[in-house]
């Protein structure tokens, strides 16, 4: 059961404060977040941000590069750390037993998800969902020379051959990308200190910005940590637009049974990330059209 031993952690910036406020509001209007601690690594936040969240959440950590990455690499961007620093996450918040990380541009529609992700931390394994569905069409991306291809590029692929080189980006191609940007681990995981190594050598020659999702892939597909695959509604990738319902006033996937999407991850929308004002359309299940925000509409920005 979700209890205070159980940590729900993300990170921000202070240019995506607001998304962060949303996040956090839409996980304490349920019981599971109600119940739950929650933990933030400031990766970039203000002092007047950090003095709104305070009161709000039981941890906020500062968290410092897990190695030495040269400047060049870094150029400023501090938020990054919220991705290498995803793999020491029982290290930065002690004396808990489960860790359920959520990408600050994700929300809760609806609990399930957040008792499945927890389920399958209990068992051991590290829960997560991937980037195929059957909503997800597109895959990999292939250049053609006339009949022949002639370069592949897929995310497992084109970062594993920058970090560890042909021979494992050619194991890792044929397999469904896990998305790091929700995932849940109990704190005593062996996950936990592999992936950490890992991700350290992913740094050595790899990007910053995709070495703890790379590594994630590896951990799982070529190690053979365990693992529960969940379904997309446990974490809506955006890029793919589900379908409105208008009688509950819910996102569900765009594809019968039209499942109650439990998490939103507005991945792909930049400009929406940071304007919650803008919209775009959607087709309601009542075969309609409507504008819409990807955003979080129960919490109305007064963290902004």
């Amino acid at each position: 059961m979700i209890d205070k031993k159980t940590a729900f952690v993300s990170s921000c910036n202070a240019k995506y404060f607001p998304i962060l406020a949303e996040w956090l509001h839409s996980l304490r209007s349920f019981e599971q977040g109600q119940n739950a601690s929650v933990c933030i690594m400031d990766v970039g936040l203000t002092d007047e941000q950090v003095k709104y969240l305070k009161p709000l959440v039981d941890q906020i950590v500062k968290p410092d590069w897990p190695m030495k990455i040269p400047e060049s690499r870094i150029r400023g961007r501090e938020y990054l750390k919220a991705c290498v620093c995803r793999p020491f996450i029982p290290e930065l918040f002690k004396g808990y037993e489960t860790f359920i990380w959520m990408d600050a541009d994700t929300w809760v529609q609806d609990p399930r998800a957040l008792d499945i992700y927890y389920e399958g931390a209990r068992r051991g394994k590290l829960a997560i969902a991937c980037q195929a569905d059957r909503s997800y069409l597109r895959q990999i991306r292939i250049k053609w020379l006339g009949a022949m291809p002639i370069k592949m590029r897929g995310f497992y692929y084109t970062n594993a051959l920058k970090a560890f080189g042909f021979k494992t980006a050619k194991k890792l191609l044929p397999f469904q990308v896990l998305n790091a940007g929700v995932f849940a681990m109990r704190a005593d995981a062996p996950h936990w200190k592999r992936w950490q190594e890992l991700v350290k050598k992913a740094l050595i020659k790899g990007k910053v910005f995709t070495a703890e999702q790379l590594t994630l892939g590896m951990l799982t597909y070529l190690e053979n940590y365990p693992v529960e695959i969940l379904p997309a509604y446990c974490n809506w990738l955006c890029e793919t637009k589900p379908l409105w319902d208008e009688n509950t006033n819910q996102f569900i996937e765009p594809n019968l049974p039209n499942e109650i999407i439990s998490i939103m991850h507005i991945s792909g929308w930049d400009d929406m990330r940071l304007d919650r004002s803008l919209t775009t359309s959607f087709k309601t299940l009542q075969g309609k059209d409507v504008q819409l925000s990807y955003r979080y509409s129960g919490f109305d920005g007064e963290a902004a």
